[in-house]
């Protein structure tokens, strides 16, 4: 039969590398594996890719088939594709990495099953009062961790013994037969879960898992100066690692409640100041709150709603980033809901004497003309 191009077939050049064979097989099985792809022909497609890798990641048979192509392999006819027994060649390893072991194709157990791996990272959320964030505090927080057994030192189970289903290797081989033809294939012992032992008498409290969730305080120091979203990473106090690996950290995400007249924009603070029609009019001294404690502002002649005023440091002292904001005073001229008979006089005399400024001309001076 008229066989397509082993290199046309894994879409490569004749002087590819083994990495490039490598990678367009892989993303070839990928593609094309019966139990993934859809297409009507794949099953057909992946038997030609197997089959081409087989040969050309072989650097004897590639020098064979560059020489005389595919008549270097008729005397093998009758097996596999086309005349080529591809199923003497392991594809374990390569169909590990492309699918894991969801296939059955992967190895896995003694290699890593002694491998430190550190623990799991925790985030839990802490509310604080807007005091509390401006200026740090101490707080206790109860948290839920994962730790060693402390009655098996983590073991799971006391007396071990080597597993007699896989012999201590923490793997079981067996064979399986594919449309690819017949693999050896290497799982995890499904009685010790990788671990090669067992154990004569199981963990009570940790019920063989070697690990235990307890409720634990931590007394913490808030830096001064969070906000809302901010992280504070205690180092070392997450989840716990396995055999023997370092434990996982834990973040503390805050969020801030509001304050009833101060407002923050990061690490400046914004206060709302109301004043009178006649302390924003003839001008005044206002006491104002701070951070820090009260202080005198002069409010101009002649303000108005909106007008600004900025005080040099006495916003967020934020002990993380090292900067300390500042302060604005926004004024808010109040127009009186009710006025009495005689402010209701003194209000109708004002009218009559000339309290309009250039921009009331202006628009008065608007409308006549429109």
């Amino acid at each position: 039969m008229n066989k397509k191009d082993y290199y046309e077939t894994l879409g490569v050049s004749k002087d590819a590398t083994d990495a490039e064979i490598k990678s367009a097989f892989r993303k070839l099985a990928k593609q094309y594996h019966p139990d993934v792809s859809k297409e009507a022909n794949a099953e057909e497609k992946f038997k030609e890719i197997q089959e081409a890798y087989a040969v050309l990641s072989d650097e004897q048979k590639r020098k064979q088939y560059d020489q005389f192509g595919h008549a270097a392999f008729d005397q093998s006819a009758g097996g596999g594709y086309g005349g080529f027994n591809a199923s003497d060649f392991d594809f374990s390893d390569i169909f590990d990495s492309i699918f894991g072991n969801s296939f059955g194709f992967g190895s896995s157990g003694s290699s890593s099953r002694n491998r430190q791996s550190r623990g799991s990272d925790k985030l839990i959320h802490i509310n604080l009062d807007f005091e509390e964030a401006v200026f740090g505090c101490e707080k206790q927080i109860k948290v839920k961790i994962t730790e060693e057994c402390d009655e098996c030192d983590g073991e799971g189970g006391f007396d071990s013994m080597t597993c007699p289903t896989c012999h201590g290797s923490g793997t079981i081989t067996s064979q399986q037969r594919s449309i690819l033809g017949s693999f050896m294939t290497r799982t995890t012992c499904p009685d010790c879960h990788g671990e090669g032992k067992t154990y004569k008498r199981k963990c009570s409290n940790c019920h063989g898992t070697g690990r235990i969730t307890k409720e634990k305080t931590l007394n913490v120091t808030i830096p001064a100066g969070v906000d809302n979203g901010n992280r504070l990473r205690l180092s070392g106090k997450g989840e716990a690692g396995t055999n023997g690996g370092p434990n996982g950290d834990l973040y503390l995400e805050f969020s801030v409640g509001n304050h009833e007249f101060f407002e923050r924009d990061e690490d400046d603070i914004y206060l709302k100041v109301p004043v009178t029609i006649a302390e924003a009019a003839l001008g005044c001294k206002k006491t104002i709150p701070t951070l820090y404690g009260n202080i005198k502002l002069t409010i101009p002649a002649g303000s108005n709603s909106g007008d600004k005023q900025r005080i040099k440091e006495k916003g967020v002292n934020n002990a993380t980033t090292r900067h300390k904001g500042d302060m604005y005073i926004i004024i808010d001229v109040k127009i009186p809901d009710k006025l009495s008979h005689e402010q209701k006089k003194l209000f109708e005399k004002l009218a009559d004497t000339d309290l309009e400024d250039r921009e009331i001309n202006k628009f008065n001076k608007f409308v006549k003309n429109n």
